[in-house]
């Protein structure tokens, strides 16, 4: 894998059409049209070519129809709209959204939302400081949510050097209205599915947007939803 900084010789955009026809939907490896690199599914973004030859992006990689994969990165999904190697892979001309990055980090980060409202209805969440530290030291983490905009030292303080995956999806108002609360800084998922779903998500969604996953400040959900209701 190039790493993030270093100069990448990159397929011209015809070998997109190749590898449209040639990479197996099964697996766990992915296969990117603009990098030709294969990355874990999880790793990346599935696309399908919709009704009246529209591209959709499949959050849940679950729409019938081949798919076209890209690298979860920010620009990755800039090349791919340079050399337009969604039309060139599916072989037809195909209507990408102008601001296809923005359409997949908001769908994204209401997938994660959604994610962690379903999570916590289902008992398998917690937040507090105080109510999620417990389940964490008890070993009950499965993964570790925090508002993008707490206390760096406060974060570390909560997660006390202990091996368990952290992502900072949202921001403390947008976990709060999940959880019920104005403010939501620490949340704390049971091992599971979910907790497996949402870290995944969370991560593809850092990548979309540029960002790590803690340590940056997220978008609120009130913006996202309208940014969605303009889509």
């Amino acid at each position: 894998m190039t790493q993030q900084g270093a100069t990448a010789t990159l397929p011209e955009p015809e070998e997109a059409e190749a590898d449209f026809a040639e990479a197996p939907e099964t697996g766990p490896l992915r296969r990117c049209l603009v990098t030709r690199e294969q990355v874990a599914r999880e790793e990346a973004l599935r696309f399908v070519v919709g009704p009246e030859a529209k591209l959709v992006f499949d959050v849940a990689a679950t729409l019938p129809g081949r798919g076209l994969w890209l690298s979860a990165k920010a620009d990755v999904i800039a090349l791919a709209l340079k050399r337009g190697v969604f039309s060139r892979a599916a072989k037809q001309r195909v209507e990408v959204p102008a601001d296809l990055a923005g359409t997949v980090e908001a769908l994204l980060l209401r997938r994660v939302s959604e994610l962690l409202g379903l999570a916590r209805r289902g008992g398998g969440a917690i937040s507090g400081f105080e109510k999620a530290r417990e389940w964490l030291v008890e070993g009950k983490a499965g993964l570790v949510v925090q508002a993008s905009d707490g206390s760096v030292e406060e974060r570390a303080r909560f997660i006390g050097g202990r091996a368990v995956g952290v992502v900072s999806p949202l921001d403390a108002a947008g976990l709060g209205r999940i959880f019920g609360r104005e403010h939501a800084v620490h949340v704390v998922i049971a091992p599971g599915k979910l907790a497996k779903m949402i870290e995944v998500d969370a991560n593809r969604l850092a990548g979309v947007a540029g960002r790590q996953t803690s340590g940056h400040i997220a978008p609120s959900l009130n913006t996202v939803e309208a940014g969605l209701g303009e889509t």
